[in-house]
């Protein structure tokens, strides 16, 4: 139980917690892999602690009652393989909180972010059941009005091995030879799925387009991550291409 006082309750929760991660943890690198210089790191301004209370039971209409209290239904999944989730516990987080997090960082870059999650037995309680590491794996938001109805969360102890789509930002627009030329950037994909140790997981990897001249294209190979990324899509598979023919197609409209 999250919230059982007695210590063999305790004792049972955390082995209940850890245990299917174990085979991860036991291959552990004797050197942790840590953000390199040069490449993105987490911005410590949004380092910020997620409150989460237990929940017992799940369904459509606790589900319900959990939005009408600000409250969203959440689960929390133990890593397996970097995909599938193993035992998952059920959690309800603070539907401000959430939105605020997704407000400012974006969709993307929330679900490519680690988080502190603190288990309470009540959201303004300051007793802590229990403090873990997690990455937000999907949101789901209303189709009409943006609002949060659920996020679930994957454990992510330190060197798990875990699937992220990383968002990606482009540079260099202003200093483009293509696009100083009068052509236009043609942007492929904006998310790319890596295999990513969690103690190196990049909030965003950048896209250098200062040197692209028209007809020119990146592919997924051609981006700097850090060494430890193993990437899940095709190395060829296109990103960006600065295209030309908008500028023409233009000119022959006007005369």
């Amino acid at each position: 139980m999250w919230i059982g006082r007695p210590l063999i309750t305790r004792t049972l929760h955390l082995r209940y917690f850890t245990q299917s991660s174990a085979a991860v943890l036991l291959q552990e690198p004797e050197v942790p892999p840590t953000y390199l210089e040069g490449l993105p790191k987490p911005d410590p301004k949004y380092a910020e602690i997620i409150r989460a209370i237990p929940r017992v039971t799940s369904g459509k209409n606790i589900s319900a009652k959990e939005r009408k209290v600000g409250r969203v239904p959440s689960i929390v999944f133990e890593q397996e393989d970097g995909q599938h989730g193993g035992n998952k516990r059920l959690i309800s987080v603070q539907n401000n909180q959430i939105k605020k997090l997704v407000n400012h960082l974006g969709r993307s870059f929330f679900l490519s972010r680690l988080f502190d999650l603190e288990v309470r037995p009540d959201l303004d309680s300051e007793e802590v059941i229990e403090k873990i590491r997690v990455l937000p794996r999907s949101l789901h938001l209303h189709a009409g009005t943006d609002a949060v109805l659920n996020v679930t969360f994957i454990r992510a102890p330190s060197h798990a091995l875990l699937k992220v789509e990383v968002p990606l930002l482009f540079r260099g627009e202003d200093v483009s030879p293509g696009l100083k030329k009068g052509a236009y950037l043609n942007i492929i994909k904006r998310t790319v799925k890596y295999l990513c140790p969690a103690d190196v997981i990049p909030p965003y990897i950048d896209v250098d387009l200062s040197e692209m001249d028209v007809g020119q294209k990146l592919v997924m190979g051609d981006l700097k991550v850090h060494p430890t990324l193993k990437l899940i899509q095709s190395k060829d598979e296109p990103v960006c291409k600065i295209m030309g023919s908008r500028v023409s197609e233009q000119q022959k409209k006007s005369k």
